[in-house]
């Protein structure tokens, strides 16, 4: 019971301003007197004391228990098996107060629990009192190396321990250093007595420390073999160390005896005692022979615990005569052996066998071999036993049986299960250890022998001592403002319960001074209002049978204003989304309290997201970008305040953005990691490379760039795990990936050749190193020495993961084998090849493959094969016996023998008559085996005869159906390839067209009948015939057949022209169609106004004769352009339309135009008015004479032009076409069956940018080609250049006639200086006449006259390669369809319409020629 008030600083100072703060406390004590907090209230509140003055600090009135209650509460004794019991204190704190007075004593709300107290464990109540005190008060350490001039007493820092064993042949050095303020001083005992340094010359002590060093070359160790300890003071007090106990380390020798050889017999069991001299520490035991080889143990042999060798049952091979025991001194590093054993393990029954000759039958040992038998243990002996182990160490039980056959070990524990975690199993099961032995592993463990013929069980009972340990750590040091209350407790356990004893500078503390601020309970000592000189240093000792725990813990009684450490203006740094700390390191005393504020210092930093420690620190659990900024930390107490100010950077997180990716690479190529990474770009980062979590190799094939790794030539080394870190000041982060380094697999070796036989032999090799990547299979070679020497031939493969092979032979062959291995990378280097096996000759397996009898002539077969390879010979002398006969009954085979060949020709064969042919392989051991039959046909001939019954109905205007019958087989005489339709454009049906003869020809495969004739003109006459073709040609052809093809739509008008245009007339001419496909009923003329925005008006419409070329419009609106449609009418229908677009002029001075064509365009409206494309309506039509494009068009720009590219991925350039002031324009440049993309361009000045249409994609229909012009054919040049020659030799020889005959009239003198191109030649005196004057009709000299004999093209969309089957379509010269029209001439004059069919003239082409020459 306290005499008077207790005074306890807050934690940091935590009360609020109130007069009157409560505070509510419950403790629950168990056992050794932990406490926990509780929510029970107090069943009545003590009224406060009222005080004068409010100048004292804190006051703490601490309402105790009376000694009666105390009694009362532990009235049922003092067990070990601390009772539980609920106290209630009620505490009053009056900070207006400067002297304390307690007012009574009075507790509220004791309950005991369901246990009641007895009254011998009174001594609790300290424990309790003292627990509760710690909770408000906390031990403050005085930072000696930060303020200077602070006053501490001593504390021991380090010391030797207290086992101190040491070497005897080194100095001693006994350990004691402590600090303090001032330092502290030092002094000795040894042996409990006051040792004197100064009096033995042997020891002396470091300075400013209490380390004392023994020389012991003047001296021996055993003479200071002593128990010390250290004491350490200062005028505030004294440390004292451990009891250090010195001893020397100790190897002794073996004790020399004589050990005698063990005889025993086979199956026996036994052990080999060790006995090594006891040392200190222990020594450590192994068994080796005589080659310093540690003896092999198993389950059968193994050592034990202290070092004896144990053999379960012996076998013979355990007879040996160096069976040495080691002992291993670990301070001395030395090494002891004991003398040899010699161990003999004897066979009984061959011995008593053996000298049953020399003894009469009699047996020279009784003792009988050892049967099988149950196991049975050597250690421990009993069926039971005991261990003791201290809480901490390590227990280690061991059970060794014997037994035949050799016993198997096994552990459990009877009152629970093992500690998984902490167990392990040494010496072939037979020792358990479980390491940091606490009290739940004590209890009965189990440990089981068995072999096959029983079991047997011993158990061992283990028993948990401790020695004594501390509870919640040691007493921690305190520092105290004068007036301050506070506890030291020293709590610790242990088995059996430890005592604890208090001193006080080193004296007991019962002997100590008396202190009225100072009262001990048991482990506690409880400070109540200390003073200023009260500082000490106090001894805790608790020990026990097992040992002692000795701590120092120091009360420093300081009166300091605060002060933080933390340096001022401190920058911390920390990533975004992780925990920031902010340190506001501080000393004071009374300890002060810590208050954070942030930049504007609003308000105090309390509450989510900050936390405040205890220690001053602030924590934000997720720093946040926001989070940057200054912070001030301000610490008071009663004395003052102290305030800093730090900083905090919230940096971006290091991420690595690429990572490493895993990598196969083939040894000698290169491999590049790559590590791209994003950072704050405040921080400096680092990149670093490592390999296999170690450095990179120095090597300078590895080049080590900003964000990537190069490894170049990779080798097998390289391979690894590669990683890279980006490391910065505050973090960093890594990735890593592997790199495989592979290599084509080494070349497999052993070739080994077994099991021959007559035609097999069996191959085993040995894998070579796959090098990373597998095998995925084998390749056999062989090389035939004896016909192909020097080359290798594939045999067979098999799967990687095989390495046998069935090898099939051939006869007559000398083999030799080889085996290369493939993986990923590729084959290996090929094996060493195997030795030669040879296999004898025999007649052929087989015979040729691939007959086949056909004919090169008309009266031949000729018979082919494939020959047999050597391999398939099987013996030398290789022939073929060749067989044919006819395709009848009963003919007879003709057979012939070939060498060296793969073909027979036979001649003097029908045309075209089936044979029956077989080819048999034969050699000087025999014939093959009966060749199969195989079928052919002798030469072919050109057809006799034509199809019959050949008719045409026509199905549309463009495309007719064929019919014929076929022809019969013995007129193809060969194989039938199919039927050919020749057919051609007699003439067109309207005056205007020309006759045609220009033939084309449509192929058809196969045996066909009826076939379909596409792409005809309308409103024409064709003939054709049909044809059959075989191997060898065609046969002649049938009569010819007419097809009259119907009336069709006309094309667009040729021609669409504006002349005359007045202020409200202007006058339409145009040419008929080109393609009028029938007799012209009309025309249809339409039109209509468009206006300034391009908007059409209303349609006028005009129905016009045939007979009509032209035609005035009357009565139109002065200024206006207008667009004009034209077309021409059929019985069929309208065709195209061709546009035109004109204006009528604004006044009469501009009624004529100098060309027939429309006028510009008025000028445009306003920019804003404008139409982004000036080009619409933009179109395509098709006619013989190209592809026709026409548009609308209304922008100001005069150089309007088309272009054009086919539609494909190249890259072309767009071709160009002038428009020359019209709106349509005819492209004739176009090939047919191919697509175009077309599209109008409008060019102004150079400084205004292009006006495009939209593209227009055109596809060009295919059209069959027409025969070649002759005048294109070779053989025809030729033949001019020849007549061309004549002519010109003719001409020389009448220029030198007429030389000779004498003058000449004036008129032929200058007709002989004309050009004699010019003039015709007379047939009668070889002179040249006179041309007519006409110009129109005088070519210009050295001009050509064209030869082009190409043909217009339909205008049907029908495609000839649809209907045919011939290869692309195209002809031949010989009339065959190949496939692409010519286009037509492009001389052509477009006013008459008409196309010629004549050869070009003779005389024409020799003025070409002569303008060449």
């Amino acid at each position: 019971m306290l005499s008077s008030p207790v005074r306890l600083r807050p934690i940091r100072g935590a009360l609020k301003a109130h007069d009157w703060l409560p505070i509510w406390c419950n403790l629950r004590s168990t056992g050794a007197g932990s406490a926990s907090a509780s929510n029970h209230s107090p069943s009545a509140i003590l009224p406060a004391p009222s005080c004068a003055r409010g100048r004292c600090l804190l006051l703490l009135l601490l309402l105790l228990l009376s000694d009666d209650l105390l009694k009362k509460t532990k009235a049922e004794g003092d067990s070990e098996e601390d009772e539980s019991y609920n106290l209630t204190f009620c505490v009053v704190i009056d900070r207006r107060c400067d002297r304390a007075e307690r007012r009574g004593v009075a507790v509220f709300g004791g309950r005991p629990s369901r246990h009641t107290p007895t009254m011998g464990s009174r001594r609790m109540d300290a424990p309790l009192l003292g627990l509760f005190l710690a909770h408000l008060a906390t031990a403050l350490e005085v930072p000696l190396d930060l303020l200077e001039g602070l006053p501490q007493p001593p504390t021991i820092t380090h010391q030797s321990p207290k086992d101190y064993i040491i070497d005897p042949r080194e100095n001693i050095i006994i350990h004691c250093e402590a600090k303090g303020k001032p330092h502290p001083s030092f002094s000795w005992t040894r042996n409990g007595t006051h040792f004197d340094i100064d009096e033995d010359p042997n020891v002396s002590m470091k300075p400013n420390s209490g380390t004392l060093v023994v020389d012991i070359s003047r001296a021996k160790a055993e003479h200071y073999e002593f128990v010390y300890q250290c004491t350490a003071r200062n005028k505030h007090g004294t440390a004292v160390s451990n009891n250090i106990v010195v001893q020397q380390s100790r190897s002794p020798l073996w004790s020399k005896e004589k050990v005698d050889p063990i005889v025993i017999s086979e199956g026996r069991s036994l052990v080999l005692r060790c006995r090594p001299p006891a040392g200190l520490p222990p020594p450590i035991i192994f068994w080796m022979d005589n080659y310093f080889q540690r003896l092999p143990q198993s389950a059968r042999v193994s050592q034990s615990l202290n070092g004896d060798l144990y053999f379960s049952n012996v076998l013979r091979e355990d007879s040996r005569n160096d069976y040495i025991c080691y002992a291993r001194f670990p301070y001395t590093q030395t090494i002891q052996q004991k003398q040899p054993i010699i161990v003999k393990v004897l066979d009984l029954d061959a011995i008593n066998d053996t000298m049953a000759a020399f003894y009469n039958d009699t047996d020279l040992f009784s003792e009988e071999p050892a049967d099988e038998r149950k196991p049975n243990f050597l250690l421990p002996s009993g069926p039971s036993s005991s261990k003791t182990v201290l809480r901490g160490q390590v227990l280690e039980m061991e059970c060794i049986a014997e037994g035949l056959p050799t016993p198997k070990i096994s552990w459990d524990k009877v009152s629970g299960d093992l500690p998984t975690k902490r167990t392990s199993f040494l010496h072939y099961e037979k020792t358990l250890r479980i390491v940091d032995v606490s009290e739940s592993d004590a209890g009965e463990y189990r440990c089981s022998a068995s072999n096959r013929l029983g079991s047997v069980h011993q158990t061992i009972r283990v028993t948990v001592k401790a020695a004594p340990y501390w509870i919640s750590g040691a007493p921690r040091n305190l520092v105290l403002a004068p007036g301050e209350s506070s506890v030291l407790t020293c709590r610790a356990s242990g088995t059996p319960k430890p005592s604890v004893s208090w001193a006080m500078n080193g004296i007991p503390i019962e002997n100590s001074p008396k202190d009225l601020s100072r009262k001990v309970e048991d482990d506690t000592i409880i400070f109540t209002d200390v003073q200023a000189g009260s500082s000490a240093v106090y001894q805790c000792n608790v020990s026990n049978d097992y040992g002692y725990l000795l701590s120092n813990a120091f009360v420093n009684v300081l009166s300091e204003p605060p002060r933080v450490l933390t340096p001022n203006h401190k920058v911390y740094q920390v990533i975004k989304n992780r925990q920031a700390s902010i340190d506001c390191a501080s000393f004071g005393s009374p300890i002060p309290k810590i208050t954070w504020f942030k930049d504007s210092r609003s308000s105090t930093l309390d509450g989510d997201p900050y936390v405040l420690h205890d220690n001053g620190t602030l924590e934000i659990r997720t720093a946040q970008a926001h989070n940057s900024g200054k912070y001030t930390c301000v610490a008071r107490n009663s004395l003052g305040n102290y305030e800093n100010h730090i900083y905090l950077e919230v940096k971006e997180p290091t991420r690595i953005l690429r990572q490493p990716e895993y990598k196969v690479v083939q040894l000698g190529r290169s491999a590049v990691f790559e590590c791209k990474v994003k950072h704050d770009p405040s921080l400096i980062p680092t990149m670093t490379w490592l390999k296999d979590d170690g450095e990179l190799p120095d090597d300078e094939r590895l080049i080590v760039d900003s964000d990537s790794l190069t490894i170049n030539d990779v080798s097998e080394s390289d391979a690894g795990v590669y990683t890279c870190i980006m490391n910065t000041t505050l973090d960093h982060d890594s990735a890593s990936a592997e790199l495989t380094v592979v290599e084509r697999p080494d070349p497999p070796t052993d070739l080994e050749l077994t099991d021959q036989k007559k035609r097999s032999v069996q191959l085993t090799w040995i894998p070579g190193d796959e090098h990373n990547s597998p095998i995925h299979k084998f390749l056999i070679q062989y090389e035939d020495s004896l016909h192909h020497r020097g080359h290798w031939h594939n045999l067979t493969e098999v799967p990687g993961t095989r390495t046998t092979a069935h090898l099939k032979l051939s006869p007559y062959v000398h083999y030799t084998f080889r085996v290369l291995a493939l993986n990923a990378v590729n084959f290996s280097r090929p094996s060493f090849p195997s030795r030669m096996v040879k296999t004898e000759p025999a007649a052929p397996d087989g015979n040729p493959t691939g007959v086949q009898g056909f004919g090169t002539e008309h009266d031949n077969l000729v018979i082919s094969w494939k020959p047999l390879s050597g391999l398939q010979a099987n013996g030398p002398g290789l022939h073929y016996k060749v067989m044919w006969r006819q395709k009848v009954v009963d003919s007879d085979w003709t057979t012939v023998t070939v060498a060296n060949n793969s073909k027979f020709v036979v001649s003097g064969t029908p045309t075209f008559v089936p044979y029956e042919l077989k080819v048999q392989a034969a050699n000087d051991h025999g014939a093959g085996p009966e060749p199969a039959v195989a079928h052919g046909y002798s030469g072919e001939d050109l057809p006799v005869a034509a199809p019959d019954n050949v008719q045409a109905v026509m199905l549309n205007g463009s495309l007719a159906e064929l019919h014929w019958d076929p022809v019969p087989a013995k007129s193809i005489r060969g194989h039938l390839k199919g039927y050919k339709v020749y057919y051609w454009k007699e003439h067109s049906l309207h005056k205007h067209h020309p006759h045609l003869v220009k033939s084309q020809i449509l192929t058809f495969s196969g045996n066909h009948t009826r076939r379909m004739l596409p792409g005809l003109h309308p409103f024409s006459v064709y003939l054709f015939n049909v044809r059959v073709y075989n191997g060898k040609g065609e046969g002649p052809p049938s009569p010819d057949q007419q097809i009259v093809t119907p009336e069709g739509m006309p094309g667009a008008p040729s021609s669409l022209l504006v002349t005359n245009p007045n202020m409200d007339s202007l006058t339409l001419e145009w040419s008929p169609p080109h393609e009028r496909n029938g007799h012209i009923t009309g025309y249809t003329l339409r039109y209509q106004p468009v206006n300034n925005s391009n908007e059409l008006g209303a349609v006028e419409e005009l129905a016009l004769p045939a007979n009509e070329t032209s035609l005035t419009l009357l009565n139109l609106k002065y200024g206006t352009r207008y667009k004009f449609y034209l077309n021409a009418i059929t019985v069929r229908g309208a065709g195209p339309a061709i546009s035109q677009e004109a204006v009528t002029v604004v006044d009469e001075g501009n009624t004529q135009t100098p060309h027939p064509i429309a006028p510009s365009p008025p000028r445009p409206p306003p920019p804003k008015a404008r139409p982004v494309n000036p080009f619409g309506n933009v179109s395509s039509s098709f006619g013989e004479d190209g592809t026709l494009i026409s548009w609308d068009y209304w922008g100001p720009e005069q150089n309007v032009y088309v272009e054009y590219i086919e539609n494909s991925e190249g890259e072309e350039e767009w071709q160009k076409e002038p428009v020359n002031g019209t709106q349509n324009v005819m492209l004739r440049g176009l090939k047919g069956g191919l697509s175009y993309r077309v599209r109008l361009v409008a060019q102004g000045h150079h400084d205004q940018p292009l006006h495009r249409s939209d593209e227009l994609l055109v596809s060009v229909p295919a059209v069959a080609s027409r025969q070649v012009d002759i005048a294109t054919q070779g053989w025809f040049i030729g033949l001019m250049c020849a007549i061309a020659l004549l002519i010109l030799i003719l001409l020389i020889i009448c220029f030198i006639q007429r030389n000779k005959g004498g003058k000449y009239p004036v008129k032929e003198k200058e007709d002989a200086h004309t050009d004699p191109e010019f003039q015709p030649m007379k047939d009668d005196d070889c002179t040249f006449g006179e041309y007519s004057d006409n110009e129109d009709h005088k070519p210009l000299k050295g001009s050509r006259t064209p030869s082009n004999g190409t043909v217009k093209r339909d205008d049907s969309d029908d495609s000839l390669v649809d209907y045919g089957d011939g290869g692309d379509g195209q002809f031949n010269e010989d009339g065959s369809f190949i496939g692409q029209y010519s286009g037509k001439s492009a001389s052509r004059d477009t006013a008459g319409g008409h196309e010629s069919s004549e050869a070009p003239s003779p005389i024409n082409t020799m003025n070409s020629l002569n303008s060449f020459v």
